[in-house]
């Protein structure tokens, strides 16, 4: 699946959602920004610029993250409260 039905405008709104809820997923789950840094490829201080609104992430990092989130009930169930990982995002990862 390479989210060719998701346009550029649904990525940036999933990617900023994302963002601006990363601390509060990332306290969920009781994981440092280093340990979340380690599992996705990124520096400690990537993470930071993300959760700070400093850097845009990527795609593929936002993909990474959604793996991450959406393997836990707890987390998986805010993302989609939250409106990050929607029924049709996750319809389109599916295939």
């Amino acid at each position: 699946m390479e989210g060719d039905d998701v346009t550029d405008m649904e990525r940036v709104e999933y990617i900023k959602k994302m963002a601006e809820n990363l601390p509060t997923l990332r306290t969920k789950l009781n994981m440092t920004q280093e340990e979340l840094a380690t599992l996705i490829g990124v520096s400690r201080s990537t993470v930071i610029l993300f959760e700070k609104g400093q850097r845009q992430m990527t795609w593929n990092t936002f993909l990474s993250l959604i793996l991450i989130f959406s393997k836990n009930p707890d987390t998986n169930k805010l993302m989609k409260a939250l409106d990050i990982y929607t029924d049709e995002l996750e319809n389109i990862f599916r295939g």
